[in-house]
């Protein structure tokens, strides 16, 4: 079970906002490189200035991240705005996007750097995994336990939870270590997709 699994209901409550941007000629590209924007100036933000009380940005700007996401990719499917450049600026942005919010963990106290980038290295293997599994057997691996969606959840939770508990950044190194497991389980679980239909003859 993965956040990926209710992104249905996500974008139902998003159409009308699609049909308002479509009308305002705002192409699926737009609204990809917007996220990426956003992502950036936030990273930079946190990056320059790494206090615990300014990552309650983090949940605030995963969320909306996550609606411009989901508002991309049915502006591609349902406004027939699908394009080779989209599919590009899509997967790439999403992992720039992630390194952007995400680095500047490494800077919070009692934060270690190396396990950061370690498990920031994991979260671009499941992306380049399930795209890969595309590219084997034409369908997109979302498989889980920690996909796009249940990162924001878990990044942004804590970004919040040492906002207004900043004590709690003793704890960094565990929730990084576990983070780094579930990230390595969701690589695993997506190769396993990319197999699932292999013939073997």
């Amino acid at each position: 079970m993965t956040l990926y699994q209710i992104k249905p209901a996500f974008q139902a409550l998003l159409r009308p906002v699609m049909f308002w941007l479509y009308k305002k000629n705002v192409t699926a590209n737009h609204v990809t490189l917007a996220a990426m924007a956003l992502s950036f100036v936030t990273g930079a933000v946190l990056f320059l200035f790494p206090q615990p009380e300014l990552f309650a940005l983090l949940p605030i700007v995963l969320f909306v991240r996550m609606a411009l996401n989901a508002l991309d990719g049915m502006l591609a499917r349902e406004c027939n705005q699908k394009s080779r450049l989209g599919a590009i600026l899509n997967e790439t942005g999403d992992v720039l996007s992630d390194l952007a919010l995400y680095l500047p963990f490494m800077l919070l106290p009692a934060s270690n750097a190396l396990l950061v980038i370690m498990m920031l290295f994991c979260a671009v293997m499941t992306e380049f995994c399930g795209v890969l599994a595309q590219t084997i057997n034409g369908v997109r691996s979302y498989a889980g336990p920690l996909g796009k969606s249940d990162r924001a959840l878990v990044f942004g939770a804590w970004g919040l939870a040492l906002t207004l508990w900043p004590q709690l950044v003793q704890w960094n190194n565990d929730v990084w270590g576990v983070a780094t497991l579930l990230l390595l389980w969701t690589v695993i679980n997506r190769c396993k997709s990319a197999l699932r239909d292999e013939v073997v003859e």
